[in-house]
């Protein structure tokens, strides 16, 4: 059975802004589709025009891994849709969140830090090192591999101590950050993954950040699907017991 991914994206950007329309003419998650699509994974986009923000009941229970990207209207996602991702990773969903997605509802909640950086955006290049080549999200990289130009994430990155921390990026400026990270949520799995700025065309032209991308929604994707319950279960001794 394939993959049912679900790329979010804002998709303001690239309406607003000529210098991102150049770069992703029919949005940053039509960049994404294309990347993913194959035998092995459907592919349908959401965005924040959408009714609900396209992320209905319906749309989340067929979907396997939610892959977000959001930057300038993370305020106006509604607090019930973000309850709905929510509970969908607890059960199972995997979710991977982009670049500026640190700072969506939906992350700081499943973090519960201010998931707060340091940042700035001149055009230098990247280095990403690999910390842990043996992990599945990192199967095809090199140890290390460069991006062109790339924004700047620095530490220190508010967020709790990673489940697994896989990948580091190191910038000219001398700031470095973790950019790369996994975490577990109830029964699902979520995905950090740093580069991404909307001026410059990583989800296009750079092959280690697809091949990224393309593992981590295998990573993520649910193993099976359970239900978390929200009360406490007054349990019956599994055994006699006699004090």
């Amino acid at each position: 059975m394939a993959i049912r991914v679900t790329v979010w994206n804002e998709f303001v950007h690239e309406k607003t802004e000529d210098r991102v329309k150049e770069v992703y003419p029919d949005g940053i998650h039509m960049a994404l589709k294309r990347m993913l699509e194959c035998d092995e994974v459907t592919v349908r986009t959401a965005t924040l025009e959408e009714e609900e923000c396209g992320l209905t009941q319906e749309v989340l229970d067929e979907t396997d891994v939610l892959i977000w990207w959001g930057h300038m209207r993370h305020g106006l996602v509604p607090d019930e849709v973000v309850d709905r991702v929510y509970w969908r990773v607890m059960n199972g969903m995997g979710l991977i969140c982009l670049h500026s997605a640190h700072n969506s509802k939906i992350f700081k909640r499943l973090m519960g830090t201010t998931c707060s950086l340091r940042w700035h955006e001149i055009g230098e290049h990247e280095r990403i090192a690999v910390i842990d080549p043996a992990h599945p999200i990192c199967q095809g990289l090199p140890l290390h591999f460069t991006i062109d130009h790339e924004e700047m994430y620095g530490e220190r990155f508010d967020i709790p101590t990673p489940d697994e921390l896989i990948m580091l990026g190191w910038f000219p400026t001398g700031e470095v950050f973790r950019s790369g990270c996994v975490w577990r949520r109830g029964h699902g799995k979520v995905f950090y993954f740093q580069p991404g700025h909307e001026t410059y065309p990583n989800y296009v032209d750079n092959e280690n950040i697809a091949t990224v991308i393309r593992n981590a929604v295998r990573y993520v994707m649910p193993a099976q699907h359970m239900q978390i319950r929200t009360d406490c279960i007054k349990a019956d001794p599994l055994e006699p017991y006699q004090a």
